[in-house]
């Protein structure tokens, strides 16, 4: 008989704790200061593009901006929507003090069992004045929401727009990176990685020289694409079939 019946694929459950929550959305590739660069640039970059897609960003219900004096105390951050809300701080205070904002994503997560929740800010989003602190969580089991924070670097006053990221979320499955032993090797040691570094690197090196020397193939190329297209050099084999140069994320649907 055939087996017809089909694994149901595993799910992120989000609880809202409130009655507008914010917007839950898969990460967005964009950045303003990739944008800037000539020919948007850093777009070449694949690692700075999965990065920035692979997780879930939740934004701003409004705009905001908050200023810190520098002090020890809660009150020495003030914060100020673009527009009243009467529910301001149920989304953002000064909780912790000593240039602490502390915002709330407003969502009970819960994860398969051994799978954990990363809480960042947006990977490559760029904010001056203030840092995003990293998280944590066992989402598996936890059965209460955790807070986003970030830390101001110095006194000044910073700007959450309506829409942009405030917490970006990701899933790991956490206890399993314990089994890992990092092991040092020469290069010597695996020889057909070296034969592969070593053709990359000669690919790499005549690719410049012919860009540095005004080749006008070399020009029209730009950039190598080696790793985007997941291909090596010199007919050297293929990169496996898992690679990916492109990240498509689930948005939530009702349950």
């Amino acid at each position: 008989m055939v087996d017809t019946v089909k694994t149901r694929p595993p799910e992120l459950e989000c609880y809202p704790m409130s009655a507008r929550p914010p917007d839950l959305v898969p990460g967005r590739q964009s950045r303003d200061w990739m944008d800037a660069f000539i020919s948007r640039h850093p777009y070449r970059c694949l690692p700075l593009n999965m990065a920035n897609t692979t997780g879930w960003e939740i934004l701003c219900p409004f705009a905001f901006s908050a200023e810190w004096n520098g002090g020890p105390r809660q009150e020495d951050i003030v914060i100020t929507p673009d527009r009243p809300q009467h529910d301001l701080d149920h989304f953002v205070t000064s909780h912790f003090s000593r240039g602490v904002l502390t915002l709330h994503p407003q969502y009970l997560f819960r994860t398969p069992p051994g799978w954990g929740m990363m809480c960042s800010g947006s990977p490559n989003h760029v904010k001056d004045g203030i840092q995003p602190l990293v998280g944590l969580i066992e989402t598996d089991w936890l059965p209460f929401p955790f807070t986003m924070n970030w830390i101001f670097t110095r006194p000044g006053r910073i700007r959450f727009e309506k829409g942009e990221p405030f917490c970006f979320i990701n899933l790991i499955e956490h206890k399993k990176v314990e089994q890992f032993q990092p092991v040092i090797r020469t290069l010597e040691s695996n020889p057909v990685m070296k034969g592969q570094f070593e053709a990359w690197n000669r690919a790499r090196t005549d690719f410049n020289q012919r860009l540095a020397g005004g080749d006008p193939d070399a020009a029209k190329e730009a950039w190598q694409r080696y790793y985007f297209k997941g291909e090596l050099p010199e007919n050297l084999g293929a990169a496996p079939q898992t690679h990916s140069n492109k990240r498509r994320l689930k948005a939530p649907r009702i349950g």
